[in-house]
């Protein structure tokens, strides 16, 4: 399957694992195999190589992954983010059958703990057949993890592109609910519809009316500039 991400990621990632390239090897391997349950080893072996480093992408790197899938920002990611990336992508490549991949694909979100489903979440946009995967993004907007919540939802290009609008609108009002950055919901701008204002609109007179304070990035979630009433 074609995957054009493939050849970045994986050079992103050889230039961070230089003292652990035969391990990077055995894992993108075990990544062609076209057998799941190596795939999972090489999938959940990632942390224990990369033990929360950081990433810290270039310039051209960015640019790189930006070109990929436009929107996505990787400031928040770490290493381990990056190797289950491009295992995944290494898969896909050497995977002809698209229901194959599919399966493959959500056996890694599945299987994972939390750690992994939101590398996996991060990465969604990046993955070949990206709008067959809607229902696990959907999901995880339903999650009480409030990380697994922001790989879906913040600096993440798929909802924008691939949610209908009615669990688009429940993603803003959530992130508005549990503090997470409007700025970093990606495409906001060009998904706002009075439906998503309403909703806004019904969630500000709520505070309110329980003398709580509105988030003050409110404002971004209404289609209409024009503030009939306060929203703070």
């Amino acid at each position: 399957m074609h995957t054009h991400g493939f050849d970045v990621l994986l050079g992103a990632t050889r230039a961070r694992l230089a003292p652990e390239e035969r391990w990077l090897d055995d894992a993108l391997m075990n990544a062609r195999r076209r057998d799941v349950n190596r795939l999972l080893g090489a999938y959940t072996s990632a942390s224990r190589k990369t033990a929360g480093r950081d990433l810290r992408l270039t310039a051209v790197e960015h640019a790189d992954i930006d070109a990929l899938s436009p929107g996505l920002s990787c400031d928040r990611w770490t290493l381990d983010d990056l190797v289950r990336a491009t295992i995944l992508l290494e898969a896909a490549r050497v995977e002809d059958d698209a229901l194959a991949w599919i399966a493959t694909a959500s056996a890694c979100y599945e299987n994972g703990d939390a750690r992994e489903q939101q590398s996996w979440l991060r990465a969604i946009s990046l993955l070949p057949l990206a709008e067959r995967f809607a229902a696990f993004g959907i999901d995880a907007c339903r999650s009480h993890i409030q990380p697994t919540f922001e790989a879906i939802a913040c600096d993440n290009p798929y909802p924008a592109k691939y949610f209908p609008d009615l669990n688009f609108n429940q993603l803003v009002l959530k992130a508005l609910f549990i503090g997470a950055p409007l700025a970093r919901v990606v495409g906001l701008r060009r998904r706002l519809n009075p439906d998503l204002s309403r909703m806004a609109r019904d969630y500000a007179s709520e505070r309110r009316a329980a003398g709580r304070p509105v988030p003050a990035d409110l404002p971004l979630a209404l289609h209409d500039a024009r503030v009939e009433e306060p929203v703070s």
